[in-house]
């Protein structure tokens, strides 16, 4: 089976490769991951933009890490609304995802949502949190998250 890679998988490639896989491991484990599409001629065509985008979200050199330690820690205003009940408890939590889509839309890089390191006890009520992202060279960004109702 002809795949092509979105997400970087061990032992397998790179998003953007194409890939020879037996069928099973595609059809079961690779395709309703997400981790890869089929190998198409306009599948084929999106590659340069399945690579651009992981470029996009790479840490390059300990340089740009610090630089992006520097924009994540200065940016002032994350909001994060959530529906909650009238003594401000969450309906359910606060994920990685919607912690990378409140540092974008307050004007921050964007981030991969693997790279967030979520509290032990998940966000599930509403005020100021501190959340922890691994910029990868050894270098580590708190962001103040204030998580408001909707």
């Amino acid at each position: 089976m002809k795949l092509i890679l979105t997400a970087d998988v061990d032992k397998l490639g790179a998003p953007g490769d194409i890939v020879e896989v037996k069928g099973g491991y595609g059809r079961n484990f690779l395709l309703p991951r997400g981790l890869a599409i089929v190998a198409t001629p306009g599948a084929e065509r999106q590659i340069e933009s399945i690579k651009r985008a992981q470029e996009a979200r790479e840490v390059r050199d300990s340089d740009h890490a610090n630089e992006l330690k520097q924009k994540l820690e200065s940016l002032a205003d994350v909001k994060v609304a959530v529906k909650t009940s009238d003594t401000g408890k969450l309906f359910g939590s606060v994920t990685a995802g919607d912690v990378t889509s409140a540092v974008k839309a307050a004007g921050g890089p964007a981030l991969d949502k693997r790279n967030v390191q979520m509290p032990k006890e998940h966000i599930k009520s509403t005020g100021s949190h501190s959340v922890v992202v691994d910029l990868g060279h050894d270098t580590t960004a708190r962001v103040a998250v204030e998580v408001v109702p909707a």
